[in-house]
């Protein structure tokens, strides 16, 4: 999720006079009529309990400024981080009891676990709990075993804390005012309501207020989960505001919007403000009215007041202790993946070529491609139809070492608890935002993609906007006209990072949002895998000029790697199958680092070579990373793979100013009599993914091709990356 920041606590303040009724223009007798109400509101806090001190200090604080008051909730408390899956709603309803709400509604992810086996238990728990009533008008639980007997679908004028109701009548200073609940109709198609059925709200909404207006009551609030912005087929807030004569006040959640100021819509001379705080309880709302005698709004104030910097309230404090407690342990727990191999989440903010990192905010990276899978594979257990995913390399905020893989750890690569979203677009659309995500390129972008479903090929060296060459899915081209279902997340489905065809997409209705936490997704999807060894796949790749190497060929991410980084020249023709010679090999090298050479290296052999290529073995000679034999340096020899080992090894050991040493010895069988410094070379490449062997051997005569060699120097870059450079 974008996440937008404002200075001050009151972010926005808006003081309007509606009608043309000002203060001077109110008699005292008129003035003795009206009633002033507070409204407190929060919306989409996604178990983010992490806040709630912050939030508790701030009630107290406003409510003791604002005496007359309401605190209602707008849905989705369940699901969102780890106080959500080790304690399903337990420490939520804990904290809303001790904030004292006077009211909520469900959203769609309070039913997200209506298909395990318990079914809607936790919810049932959640809400017999409660120390206020649930209002939710279109939402039907009759025939859900678990829920049904809660449930009165009336409108009550005594309401029971613990109980459902289609709406409430809450009494304050005397003043009645008419609270009904709505949830979006899209839920069976994001969550798992089982047999919960949804109702049509609009039709719902108008039974509401008429209902209260037969009770006498003039003033109506809905507390509605359907979303601010924009009609996905589904309805929202607008909509509800201009079909419904009757409702005051909108307190709104789905969309996470954080509305700065009330929306004012006009439903003939009587308007209706919606409002909403964003999410994860960044903001607490606030929301100042002035009833006339009528009912009808004369004068507000809105704001949302930040919580970011807001200092903890030691009583929330201490209840969020034992929650608190579990969850650090939670995080040091293992998913049950083990990752065999770095994955790469290296991010910086290099511009030189050959410095970047080939991370995640420029490059394919094995941990993009791992994350957009596990979002692709969840949003096609929600709809069938979705074909491809793409990730924000900006989103990706570190790598995972080879080990054992925790929650914490899953937590710190996508700390920002996006949730997923599903969006249609036409391949052109598709083509846009491919174009915006390598507009940068080589250069470090947030908006680069990752991506699963599909692979993508582009042109390096031609201009932005032009770069893409082709888009396959399921290995066929990308049709222009045709509509596709893209799973994301919601930050990007709105538009994050500059992508206007998503956000377009977005602000047409054409994307859905069923929730599910990146992270959660990340987590499930590395429980599935198991061992987690997966490398590059060409899924985003620079097209290279070379005939002899095909898209299909498993070196072609690293030959194209060299080839943008400018290691490897221009022509038509790589040899991919041909043994690298040493004067190439340490031309590569030395051209991955940059390397410069200040005198002459003093082999005897050097005749006839390119001036190039003897600066090249010049600068290798002088930084120790070649030293010949017998005063040659026999560039025109093939190199062995352990060979190639030694020379990698020691350009470690020049990038870093320190001996590399193995952790351990690697379990090749095929060691044989090798010298001590040559299996140390061998199992430091091994252990750092630069090199691996084959079925347990890593075959140390045998020569090393032109492509083989290509993944070695590709991921020594990569491997350079993750070590501390020495200083010269």
């Amino acid at each position: 999720m974008s996440k937008k920041y404002f200075k001050g606590a009151a972010a926005s303040i808006l003081l309007f006079s509606l009608a043309g009724i000002t203060p001077a223009a109110v008699s005292a007798e008129e003035a003795s009529k009206d009633f002033s109400l507070t409204v407190f509101h929060t919306n989409d806090i996604h178990s983010h309990l992490e806040n709630a001190p912050k939030l508790a200090t701030m009630l107290k604080e406003k409510q003791a400024e604002h005496p007359v008051n309401v605190l209602l909730n707008a849905g989705d408390n369940f699901t969102g981080t780890l106080y959500f899956n080790e304690f399903l709603g337990k420490a939520d309803i804990a904290f809303m009891n001790f904030f004292k709400y006077d009211a909520a509604t469900f959203g769609n992810h309070e039913f997200d676990l209506g298909s395990s086996p318990d079914g809607h238990k936790a919810l049932k728990e959640f809400v017999e709990t409660a120390t206020f009533p649930i209002v939710a008008s279109n939402v039907d639980f009759t025939k859900d075993t678990i829920l049904s007997g809660i449930q009165s679908r009336t409108i009550s004028e005594e309401p029971e804390s613990g109980k459902i109701y289609s709406g409430i009548v809450k009494e304050v200073e005397g003043e009645k005012i008419g609270i009904f609940g709505l949830t979006t109709e899209e839920t069976p198609f994001i969550a798992s309501p089982a047999e919960v059925e949804f109702t049509n709200y609009i039709t719902e909404a108008k039974e509401m207020v008429k209902q209260f207006e037969e009770l006498g009551i003039n003033k109506v609030i809905a507390v509605t989960h359907i979303g601010s912005e924009v009609d996905n087929g589904y309805g929202n807030d607008m909509l509800l505001a201009q079909n419904v004569p009757g409702i005051d006040i909108i307190v709104a959640g789905h969309s996470h919007t954080e509305l700065q100021e009330p929306k004012v819509i006009k439903n003939g001379d009587v308007p209706t403000l919606i409002v909403q705080t964003g999410e994860h309880l960044n903001n607490l709302g606030q929301l100042n009215v002035t009833f006339d005698e009528n009912g009808k709004i004369k004068d507000y104030k809105g704001e949302l007041i930040k919580l970011k910097d807001v200092e903890e309230d030691a009583e929330a404090v201490e209840l969020l202790k034992p929650y608190k407690d579990q969850v650090e342990k939670r995080k040091s727990e293992q998913t049950g993946a083990v990752a065999d191999v770095f994955l790469n989440g290296l991010r910086d903010k290099s511009t030189e070529l050959k410095t970047l990192t080939g991370g995640v905010r420029s490059s394919e990276t094995n941990l993009g491609n791992i994350i957009a899978d596990g979002m692709l594979d969840k949003a096609k257990e929600i709809d069938p139809e979705v074909s491809i995913a793409f990730q924000n390399g900006g989103g990706i905020r570190t790598s995972i070492k080879k080990g054992p893989i925790t929650y914490g750890d899953v937590l710190t690569v996508l700390p920002f608890g996006n949730p997923l979203a599903i969006t249609k677009i036409t391949g052109a659309e598709l083509k846009s935002t491919m174009e915006h995500a390598l507009k940068n390129f080589p250069q470090e972008n947030g908006g680069f993609l990752h991506v699963a479903g599909m692979q993508v090929i582009f042109d390096s060296k031609a201009e932005p906007g032009k770069r893409v060459v082709s888009i396959k899915i399921d290995g066929k081209e990308v049709e222009d006209s045709k509509m596709y279902k893209a799973a994301t997340n919601n930050f990007t489905a709105k538009g994050g990072d500059g992508f206007e065809a998503l956000g377009k997409a977005h602000d047409e209705g054409r994307v859905s949002e069923p929730g599910f936490s990146d992270w959660e997704n990340f987590a499930d999807h590395l429980k599935s895998l198991g061992k987690v060894n997966e490398g590059l796949e060409g899924r985003v790749v620079a097209q290279v000029p070379y005939k002899d190497v095909k898209l299909s060929n498993w070196s072609y991410p690293y030959i194209s790697d060299l080839y943008v980084r400018g290691i490897l020249g221009e022509g038509t023709s790589f040899k991919p199958g041909t043994y690298i010679t040493r004067g190439e090999m340490v031309s590569w090298i030395v051209k991955a680092h940059d390397l410069k050479a200040t005198g002459k290296a003093p082999f005897s052999d050097m005749k006839g070579l390119s001036a190039d290529l003897q600066s090249d073995i010049a600068a290798a000679y002088e930084h120790g990373i070649i030293k010949g034999n017998n005063g040659k340096f026999n560039p025109n020899d093939k190199v062995t793979r352990a060979q190639f080992a030694l020379i990698i090894e020691r350009a470690l050991e020049n990038y870093t100013g320190t001996t590399m040493k193995a952790a351990e010895k690697a379990s090749f069988s095929d060691f044989g009599k090798y010298s001590a410094e040559a299996v140390n070379a061998i199992s430091l490449l091994h252990e750092n993914d630069i090199a691996s062997g084959y079925e347990g051997k890593f075959m140390p005569e045998q020569f090393t091709t032109r492509q083989q060699a290509a993944k070695i120097v590709s991921n020594f870059i990569q491997t350079t990356k993750q070590v501390e450079k020495a200083e010269k």
